[in-house]
């Protein structure tokens, strides 16, 4: 097994050609069908089945080509570390942002590494909180925010912000930022909620069990962008972190209130692999986005957001 047959395994998978595969890692096609046997020879196993709309990975396929990726990529970390120019930090470091916060920190961190880590090269993932977790825990990510997340053995978590989350109303209702919406007449609109199994949703369940509110869940969806979509064209209200909905409440594309009877927070914690060696690119981008989540909250555009401390207690403490 070497090198030149896993990109070529990782190829094939991503484009589905053979042919087109060869064009991209500027082969002839049989050089391409000769690694992919010969690595089907060594393990056994077919990888590949031709179909109608070309060539798929089977069951085994697929395992092979995700962990040739996941090796691959570790080869092109490896390569941009031991290769430095002297006093520069390089590397490639991949972190994963909560879609909640990705309009407010991508821009921002991104012009900052660029201008004053050239040598960094950034990757972003956004998702909610489970998948970024999953990714970590996979090896995907170096580094991610998730939120309501205590230390576990697999991971370190650093508490950064508590937040309060939000309803979230069409601009005609009129909800404030100076005039907190009790749970109880949230609740009594239909409610486009995220799908049920979301953190931000055990959120919302345990305080509608907290207020004795019955719900009226009209939509469940796992985008934000959806939710506020869905509310903003009438089908309902939802309920969001104040960052998630900043942007439109200011263009006027929503009205938005805080929550109260009862408040209800989450906690925004940067986590990292407990074992291993941290390069320095992660040490890099790790404290370029905890100045970036300061400022924000320090400027006041990280809606009803407290920096928290290590000493901190985090939500359900």
């Amino acid at each position: 097994m070497d090198i030149k047959q896993l990109k070529a395994i990782v190829t094939v998978a991503e484009v589905g050609s053979v042919t087109r595969a060869a064009e991209l890692l500027h082969l002839v096609q049989p050089a391409v069908t000769r690694q992919i046997r010969t690595l089907e020879q060594e393990l056994g196993i077919p990888l590949f089945e031709r179909t109608g709309q070309g060539m798929r990975p089977t069951e085994a396929g697929a395992i092979m080509v995700d962990r040739a990726r996941r090796a691959l990529n570790e080869l092109e970390r490896a390569r941009a570390e031991v290769q430095p120019t002297p006093g520069v930090v390089t590397g490639i470091v991949t972190l994963g942002l909560l879609e909640s916060t990705s309009d407010l920190l991508a821009e921002p961190l991104v012009t900052a590494l660029a201008r004053d880590r050239p040598g960094v090269e950034l990757r972003l993932m956004t998702a909610y909180s489970g998948h970024l977790q999953q990714w970590l825990d996979d090896g995907d990510l170096d580094l991610t925010l998730l939120y309501n997340l205590d230390s576990t053995p697999s991971l370190n978590a650093h508490p950064l912000v508590r937040e309060r989350l939000w309803a979230v109303a069409p601009r005609s209702a009129g909800l404030r930022a100076d005039r907190p919406v009790p749970f109880t007449e949230a609740a009594k609109h239909p409610l486009v909620m995220p799908a049920s199994g979301h953190a931000l949703r055990r959120l919302i369940d345990a305080a509608a069990v907290r207020s004795e509110a019955a719900m009226d869940v009209v939509m469940q969806t796992n985008s934000m962008r959806v939710q506020k979509q869905l509310v903003q064209a009438g089908h309902g209200w939802t309920v969001l972190p104040g960052v998630g909905i900043a942007d439109d409440v200011a263009r006027g594309a929503l009205s938005a209130a805080p929550l109260s009877e009862p408040d209800v927070w989450r906690s925004v914690v940067l986590a990292t692999p407990r074992f291993g060696r941290t390069p320095p690119a992660v040490e890099v981008v790790a404290r370029e986005l905890v100045r970036q989540i300061n400022s924000a909250v320090a400027q006041g555009r990280w809606p009803s957001a407290q920096i928290q401390g290590d000493d901190t207690p985090t939500e359900g403490e």
